[in-house]
């Protein structure tokens, strides 16, 4: 039987509802709706309930959603039923940050290494982290077994930079450069650019 093709946006939604459901357990909350899922969200609870049908059937109707056993589901589903590995290459403002950042931890990720081209930076302190020289990228993520990498660097270098982690096995890059990169088909990206979502809003002001 051919594996079914969920639709990437459909894909992009499941992270929302995982955090909606993280909230409500840290709230103490235990059961849910569609509906009460919709309120808080913006998206419609015919859209979560379709969303999560192609999944498997998590809820009973009248009685809704147990808020742990699916928080559960999303996260086998998504695959932060585990810790991942995170690289990060750049050491700049933003690399650093994300080096930093305590709380990825606890939804599936931790950075583990951070890379730089700057000779003044490498050997430096980022946190926890010595910053190593992007030199060593290929034989240090290899090493390490690092499937997911984070990349915060000026967009000039950008692409030479995602051809060595491509070279290296990684399969997922979050992009912070501004510039969107080429890589293979079983390579997945995701771009961040504060920019472009500063932009968006700016359309609706007066």
């Amino acid at each position: 039987m051919a594996e079914k093709i969920i639709p990437d946006i459909v894909v992009g939604r499941l992270p929302l509802y995982l955090r909606a459901l993280q909230r409500m357990l840290i709230g103490g909350q235990y059961v849910t709706s569609s509906q009460d899922l919709a309120s808080r969200l913006g998206i419609s609870a015919a859209q979560i309930r379709k969303d999560l049908s192609l999944f498997g059937e998590f809820g009973k109707q009248g009685t809704g959603y147990d808020v742990e056993f699916l928080v559960e589901q999303l996260c086998k589903i998504l695959k932060v039923d585990r810790v991942w590995d995170v690289a990060v290459v750049g050491a700049g403002d933003i690399g650093s940050a994300v080096a930093r950042y305590q709380g990825f931890a606890d939804r599936g990720f931790q950075v583990t290494m951070i890379f730089d081209s700057d000779r003044r930076k490498i050997g430096s302190r980022v946190g926890s982290f010595t910053v190593q020289s992007t030199d060593q990228i290929v034989e240090a993520i290899q090493s390490a077994g690092i499937q997911v990498a984070m990349i915060a660097v000026p967009a000039a270098s950008a692409q030479q930079v995602v051809d060595e982690l491509v070279k290296a096995g990684i399969k997922a890059i979050l992009n912070y450069a501004p510039l969107n990169i080429t890589v293979p088909e079983d390579v997945h990206v995701q771009h961040t650019d504060p920019v472009t979502h500063l932009q968006r809003m700016t359309y609706y002001l007066d």
